[in-house]
């Protein structure tokens, strides 16, 4: 019987903000069992890139990394926002490892390569190292992962938080009973894009291609749940999408076989 992990990606707003970062620190603190957590920070990278003059560049919600934005978003990522989720979680009894995918090879990529667009230092996940961050998580220390990885040839690369949530739950799959939880702005997939209140509590293979036929999933919806999908067959126990306020993941909507 394994034991259960629940690997929570939360977006950058609301480790950015000091009263969301806290109400979210207070809640992932209270979570019990095995955890990780998986955080972004781009309104953060943006706003310091700016106070550097350096022009942030964005294509289809993805940053367009120069060598001059990795600098800036590997100290983002890897050093302000990371650090500050690692001393709170610190000082709430949570005993925190701040990890970019460089410490311990824990996540390698690839260089993206160039199609229609240039991305620059922008990663593709190629493996995690699970043993490594399994033997971490048994010795009851837990993971704040940042949207870093790296290529085994010195390069850090930006890397997508939501990919990084899901390639870790895949691998982490193999040792635990892993649920994935993505924490965003809305409070689960919804019926109605203009009711926040019309979730959609379960949601299987079928249903999905049935709500995508009629057009009531759409848009960047749909590759969050094929990614969902996708961690299922790997072998994750169940994919929770919910608001940003319930890291717990009690509401929202669950995605299961």
């Amino acid at each position: 019987m394994k034991e259960k992990l629940t690997v929570i990606k939360v977006g950058g707003k609301i480790v950015e903000e000091e009263q969301s970062l806290k109400q979210l620190l207070d809640d992932f603190a209270a979570i019990e069992g095995f955890k990780v957590l998986v955080h972004g920070g781009g309104r953060s990278a943006t706003k310091i890139a700016s106070q550097l003059g350096i022009e942030s560049q964005m294509v289809n919600g993805r940053r367009i990394t120069d060598g001059e934005t990795l600098k800036v978003v590997t100290m983002v990522y890897g050093g302000l926002v990371n650090k500050s989720i690692v001393a709170g979680l610190q000082a709430r009894g949570v005993n925190a490892l701040g990890l970019t995918g460089a410490d311990m090879d824990v996540i390698r990529s690839v260089k993206r390569p160039v199609k229609e667009v240039d991305y620059g230092y922008v990663g593709d996940v190629k493996k995690v190292e699970s043993d490594c961050l399994s033997t971490l998580i048994q010795a009851n220390i837990v993971p704040i992962m940042a949207p870093l990885t790296h290529d085994g040839a010195g390069n850090i690369l930006n890397t997508n938080a939501d990919t990084i949530a899901g390639e870790t739950a895949k691998a982490l799959a193999k040792h635990f009973d892993v649920t994935l939880v993505y924490c965003f702005e809305k409070k689960g997939v919804l019926r109605d894009a203009d009711d926040d209140d019309s979730v959609i509590a379960h949601i299987n293979a079928e249903d999905f291609k049935q709500y995508v036929a009629d057009g009531t999933i759409q848009g960047g919806m749909i590759p969050k749940l094929e990614n969902s999908f996708e961690a299922l067959s790997a072998g994750v126990s169940e994919v929770v999408i919910t608001s940003s306020t319930d890291v717990s993941a009690t509401a929202g909507t669950h995605i299961r076989k």
